[in-house]
């Protein structure tokens, strides 16, 4: 491991509550196998670290299906979960946004559920969903290991299964989620708590909307189809889930796709356009 980096990394460590260190050999391997990882700040690296080995001490991961997950993927796992959280306060104030839950399950492919949906005759209409993800609230967490080791692949495409199913988690601190997360005081310069929020909706309502019709041409009238996966028209929630994916894999073209958004995600969560980015 490189000196300054290494220096980075315990003088992090000496700010968190004394948990097992993550080795620097697969630590170096976890960033190999994504870039988007590998192409933060060395000091943001060594936070990362520190917070996945913190991440990594609180919760447990179960493989389905008699899959066997490894160090190795469980670090994977980890660090793309945590990337949220780098500049959302010291680690315990960060990791805080994900005390609801405990448990991971790794599936070895898409999972299959079982949905009930009634419509407005009061018929129940029962049918299958298969899932890449999922993230239940104050429940916990499912992903599809095949989906999260090809994410390096999917950078082009903004796609990442982890940062999409705990950034729902970040959006489900306010209960039921819906597109915005809670938002700090002061938020983009508001006075109010109402404030913030209105800000917060005043760039997500015409950009969800904007792209909600870009998806219906595509599907309907044969348009040219959106960047953004389409997954994100189906709900607000889905929406946000699927911007903060892009944004946090693939900056450059998700500012291009959605400027308006650029400066309310980098205000959240401390990016570069963010005072408060470290």
């Amino acid at each position: 491991m490189p000196p300054l980096l290494n220096r980075l990394w315990h003088r992090v460590r000496a700010t968190v509550a004394p948990v097992p260190d993550i080795s620097a050999t697969l630590w170096l391997q976890t960033l190999q196998r994504y870039p988007f990882l590998a192409a933060l700040p060395l000091h943001d690296q060594a936070k990362l670290r520190a917070l996945s080995a913190l991440f990594l001490d609180q919760k447990e991961f179960h493989g389905a299906h008699g899959l066997v997950v490894t160090d190795a993927m469980a670090i994977d796992i980890a660090a793309q979960a945590c990337l949220p959280l780098l500049h959302l306060g010291e680690a315990a104030e960060a990791l805080a946004w994900y005390d609801d839950f405990v448990t991971i399950v790794v599936h070895p492919s898409e999972a299959v559920a079982r949905r009930q949906v009634v419509d407005e005759a009061g018929v129940v209409h029962e049918h299958s969903q298969v899932l890449l993800g999922e993230a239940m609230e104050r429940g916990p967490v499912m992903l599809s290991w095949p989906h999260v080791a090809n994410a390096a692949e999917n950078i082009a495409h903004g796609h990442n299964v982890v940062v999409h199913e705990f950034v729902h988690k970040l959006d489900m601190r306010s209960g039921e989620a819906n597109g915005c997360p809670p938002l700090p005081a002061g938020f983009l310069g508001a006075r109010t708590g109402r404030g913030a929020y209105e800000a917060w909706w005043a760039a997500w309502e015409p950009a969800y909307e904007h792209f909600r019709e870009r998806v219906i041409l595509a599907e309907r009238f044969g348009a040219e189809r959106p960047w953004l996966d389409a997954y994100g028209a189906t709900s607000q929630s889905e929406f946000f889930a699927v911007a903060c994916e892009a944004y946090f894999v693939n900056r450059t073209r998700f500012e291009q796709e959605f400027p308006g958004l650029m400066p309310v995600l980098d205000a959240f969560f401390g990016g570069p356009g963010s005072a408060t980015a470290v």
